[in-house]
């Protein structure tokens, strides 16, 4: 390690606990789970795959622990034919040009003493490499998240629908935090950053890429995390109304749908009935917001077979206590 990296950011996590209250501040609320991961991927130094379904919170992780540590978040999404220079640099082509056309202008005063035609190139050759220098650099997001002075929290979201080109691109940042230029050399991270990769699961990921990483699933929470979590994003729910709102998600989950409703979309369905002053879960206002919840309409006409029995069995249920 060069003398003048840091190994982690400069705010220490301390224990498990410290990793639930910091969260919690940010507007998080992890389970022990998820607690546990950061604290490990922190002190061993190493990224973190959180996969899941979408919607569970693998992005808002990211940005809490960000948010909790004040770090810089970068971000970095990932799409089929990402590549390199959109990734980690491009050269800076318009000052390169203007550089050139200033050097085309003075090449007289460069080579006038030159002897013969070899030194007079080489001469020259020394101008071109400073065309490719650090001073011609653009960074892209890996880069300035390994040149962050303090340290940074770099999201690199949606690997899976990266080529797998760019995910072996990806093993050499994940496992010695440096990157490599070729007119440059290798570049290594001033502070370690906090690395966390998220993934849907839409393609099976390479097994190099899963060794450099602690593997952390988050699924669909529980009954009483849901409410907890929908509590700390919807202020001012009613308890009755939030604890049949969450019944009702959960038996929503059991049926065979298309796509299961997410807690991103039981906080929006939340807001929605605050919105509409509803206290109760009512059958009509369920059938009226069920877009909310279901994205397609092929759930939707599944759901609605089940609503009058759903709303039914959550309106009997017991208002959660922390």
């Amino acid at each position: 390690m060069p003398s003048s990296q840091k190994s982690t950011p400069s705010r220490p996590i301390e224990s498990i606990e410290s990793v639930f209250a910091g969260l919690g501040i940010a507007g998080y609320i992890a389970s022990r789970q998820i607690a546990t991961a950061i604290y490990i991927a922190h002190h061993l130094q190493k990224p973190i795959l959180v996969e899941g379904p979408a919607g569970v919170g693998k992005t808002e992780l990211a940005k809490s622990v960000a948010s909790w540590l004040e770090l810089p978040l970068i971000r970095m999404q990932c799409y089929e034919g990402l590549d390199e220079s959109k990734a980690l640099y491009e050269w800076k082509y318009g000052k390169q040009l203007l550089y050139t056309q200033i050097l085309r202008e003075k090449v007289g005063s460069v080579i006038g003493d030159a002897d013969d035609l070899a030194t007079a190139i080489g001469k020259l050759h020394a101008f071109g490499d400073i065309f490719f220098s650090k001073s011609f650099l653009e960074p892209r997001p890996l880069l300035r998240a390994l040149e962050q002075p303090e340290g940074a929290v770099l999201l690199i979201d949606e690997i899976d629908k990266s080529d797998q080109e760019f995910e072996a691109f990806l093993l050499e940042l994940l496992s010695d935090y440096q990157v490599s230029i070729p007119e440059i050399g290798s570049i290594t991270a001033v502070v370690k950053p906090i690395v966390l990769l998220t993934s849907n699961s839409t393609r099976d990921l390479g097994d190099a890429l899963k060794r450099r990483c602690l593997h952390l699933h988050i699924g669909f929470p529980d009954e009483k995390l849901e409410a907890r979590i929908i509590a700390s994003r919807v202020p001012g729910i009613d308890a009755r109304l939030l604890a049949q709102l969450v019944s009702f998600v959960q038996q929503l989950r059991s049926l065979d749908l298309k796509k299961q409703p997410s807690v991103s979309e039981s906080i929006d369905w939340a807001r929605v009935l605050v919105l509409l002053h509803a206290s109760v879960l009512e059958e009509q206002v369920v059938r009226d917001t069920l877009n909310v919840l279901l994205k397609f309409e092929s759930d939707i006409d599944a759901a609605r077979a089940h609503i009058t029995h759903l709303t039914q069995r959550a309106q009997q249920a017991v208002v959660v206590e922390d």
